[in-house]
């Protein structure tokens, strides 16, 4: 490729900020082979262009100042003005990073404030692409580095330059009297897979299958190139069979498909598409590290999210080859994100391990969220705390308090215990002055965790409940709705966290307060689904009281070793205990109504959980069923399978066992088609595609483990 003038990437330009105290790195563009000088203040170099024209030269570091002007020139000139040595940030994340400044707490007066030669602002535009990129798109007002000004910090979409980078930006300028730079690469509802680099997948072992599938859809890997040649081969030996079929006047064989896992990323959410758009064409532009905020796109994978911060973080370590930069990180906030609230504390404990890897911090925001709003306004802080953790890690402010009251040990005191903290800052305190909120305690011997009662004590706090008399273990702020007042005497609250042995009892016991008033009638492991239902407990004949209400347990283990339940109570639709089992020809059992006072506990995250639901109804029978909405359900479809389906001939068929939340339009448990085995259908929630009632879904066998309790509630 010919270039008729010296070009440089766009994040090079006037009013530019590079980093201070590392080599500075310039490359571009010219004529291939052609001579290109470059003059930054007192240094200057040459190189060569390769015979593609690209070239690249190191200028020695520098110390913060300026302005300086930026010379590169060859068979044309290029020349940036007011060019400074400072303090460079990459901001990344999802929505609650993109927000701009206008969107958040004081936007007209923050906006008129926003006066700042000293910080520079540079928003790269939105764009994910198949392949990286070596430049990036420029638009009308994003795309160049620009002075800080009310103008240019309101610019752009959204409402304007991110507020949490640029608070943090302003709070880093004022303490260090340097010029910042920040480089705002963001964008709403983003995974952080697609910000990930082929290279941070390849350093995670338990991302092993996710690299496999990235390096295939990559044409310049060996996997890709061997599983494109196999396919080449099948596809002429397709077309040799075929041209024989014609010749022949026979059926030609299927024609083989292009395998999808060879596609490239063709989605925002793909994994490395935002990377390859956003991140790849600002390297290697030397930075001082990473500001973070993202993960509510994440939700669902809880645990696997720490693997996937690995991944992001040594992925762009590795690309800037700048070792082990700082990487600082937004806990995400407390708000009904829906399902089961307990989820979040194990996200909350994912992304606070990540402060294991090397030079990494997280700042916790529990205190200044809105439980009504994904959005939190209170940018400011949150920008405040990240440049608490810049501070005191990057820039050795000792003084400087960055970390809430953190974890250190838990000691047992007869019928309470103890928990001592670290990063205490001078002592604990209640934010609002009243008794600490949001910690549990678990008994020894029976129950889940109940609410305990918290005492200061020191650098320690002591836990108690009436309820508890042996503690084993206890947890701290494990719900998405946990708003908790404990902090240290800088202001900073403690983040979610657990300790201490759960005992090991039955999951059921542990998450349904409700489960002690119910006796078993039938237990199934669902392993053994098959045309003759033989349960592994079948106490229905011994079961002569009277009940008043049903329940079931379902739980299942995926192959990733992770686990999800639903249980599901409601008053009895029968008296009869031999018919609250699967519904087969032999049990008489047929259903299709609806059923009140509906409760529902899950650990899925899309389940409507909670109790006395006016919505619900089941659908149990041993038919064949057709998606026709015959007995008018609410909010049913007459063209899918839902909660309205119609029951038809043969009456030993395809079979449905579904308890639905029509209100929610959603079905929490579904067991069809159990004849079939290991390809029957299970499944928790709304199925993702397809049926929302798993109707067709034949997934049976996906499952590592999945079990089936049925219980009544004596009156």
């Amino acid at each position: 490729m010919a270039f008729a003038e010296v070009r440089l990437p766009k994040l090079f330009n006037s009013h530019m900020v590079m980093q201070q105290e590392k080599p500075i790195v310039v490359w571009g563009w010219a004529n291939p082979n052609e001579t290109v000088k470059v003059e930054l203040a007192t240094s200057s170099t040459e190189t060569q262009a390769n015979t593609t024209g690209e070239w690249k030269v190191t200028l020695p570091a520098m110390k913060a100042g300026g302005p300086y002007i930026l010379k590169v020139g060859g068979s044309s000139n290029v020349q940036f003005d007011d060019v400074m040595l400072g303090e460079v940030w990459l901001c990344s994340g999802q929505s609650n990073m993109e927000m701009g400044i206008g969107m958040c707490d004081n936007a007209k007066e923050e906006i008129a404030a926003a006066d700042y030669a000293g910080i520079r602002l540079l928003m790269v535009p939105n764009k994910w692409t198949p392949e990286p990129q070596s430049d990036t798109t420029e638009s009308a007002s994003e795309g160049t580095w620009k002075l800080c000004s009310p103008k240019t910090v309101s610019e752009g979409g959204w409402s304007g330059f991110s507020a949490a980078a640029y608070y943090f930006g302003r709070e880093l300028h004022k303490q260090l009297g340097v010029t910042v730079g920040l480089i705002d690469t963001t964008w709403g509802g983003t995974r952080i897979e697609s910000w990930t680099p082929p290279e941070g997948f390849a350093q995670v072992p338990t991302l092993a299958h996710e690299y496999e599938l990235v390096q295939l859809a990559d044409a310049r890997t060996e996997l890709h190139r061997q599983r494109l040649d196999q396919t080449l081969n099948e596809t002429e030996q397709w077309l040799a069979s075929s041209r024989q079929a014609l010749a022949q006047k026979t059926n030609a064989p299927k024609m083989p498909t292009y395998p999808p896992e060879l596609l490239p990323p063709h989605d925002l959410q793909n994994a490395t598409a935002l990377y390859n758009g956003m991140i790849h064409p600002l390297c290697p532009f030397a930075i001082r590290g990473a500001i973070w905020y993202q993960g509510e796109s994440n939700l669902s994978v809880c645990k696997l999210y720490l693997e996937r911060m690995k991944a992001l973080i040594a992925g762009w370590r590795k690309i800037w080859n700048e070792g082990d930069f700082p990487f600082y990180f937004v806990q995400i906030a407390p708000y009904n994100y829906g399902g089961n609230g307990e989820r979040m504390g194990e996200f909350w404990e994912a992304q606070a391990e990540a402060q294991t890897i090397p030079n990494v911090g997280m700042a916790v925001i529990t205190d200044i969220g809105a439980l009504k709003d994904i959005h939190p306004k209170n940018k400011q802080e949150v920008g405040r705390r990240l440049a608490l953790l810049a501070l005191a890690k990057t820039y050795g402010r000792d003084k400087v308090a960055s970390s809430g009251p953190t974890f250190k040990n838990m000691k047992v005191e007869g019928n309470k215990l103890r928990i001592d903290f670290d990063n205490v800052a001078g002592g604990l305190a209640s934010r609002d002055h009243e008794l600490l909120t949001w910690f549990e305690l678990m008994d020894a011997d029976e129950g889940g965790f109940v609410k305990a009662e918290a005492q200061i004590d020191g650098s320690s706090i002591v836990l108690s409940s009436p309820e508890v008399k042996h503690p084993v273990a206890m947890r701290f702020a494990w719900n998405m709705l946990a708003e908790p007042n404990l902090m240290n005497s800088a202001g900073l609250p403690a983040g979610a966290f657990r300790a201490g042995t759960i005992p090991k009892r039955d999951s059921l016991d542990l998450n349904v307060p409700e489960a002690k008033q119910y006796k078993l009638v039938y237990d199934l492991d669902l392993a053994k689904l098959g045309s003759t239902m033989t349960y592994d407990v079948d106490n229905h004949t011994k079961f002569q009281e009277p009940f008043d209400r049903i329940a079931y347990f379902l739980e299942v283990q995926r192959e990733d070793g992770s686990s999800q339940f639903v249980y599901a109570s409601m008053d009895a639709f029968t008296d009869s205990s031999g018919k609250v089992g699967i519904p087969t020809v032999e049990s008489g059992a047929h259903f299709q109504q609806n059923v009140a006072h509906l409760n529902v506990y899950s650990n899925v995250r899309e389940i409507a959980a909670g109790t006395n639901f006016g919505g619900g109804n089941i659908e149990f029978w041993p038919n064949n069923y057709g998606p026709g909405n015959s007995a008018n359900v609410p909010n049913a479809s007459g063209d899918v399978y839902d909660f309205g389906d119609q029951p038809g001939d043969p009456v030993s068929g395809y079979g449905s066992m579904q308890i639905h939340n029509h209100a929610a339009k959603q079905t929490p448990f579904a067991v069809n088609h159990w004849s079939a085995g290991s390809t029957a259908d299970i499944g928790i929630g709304n199925q993702g595609k397809g049926n929302p009632d798993w109707t067709f879904a034949a997934n049976a066998g996906s499952y590592k483990a999945k079990r089936l309790r049925i219980f009544v509630r004596p009156k």
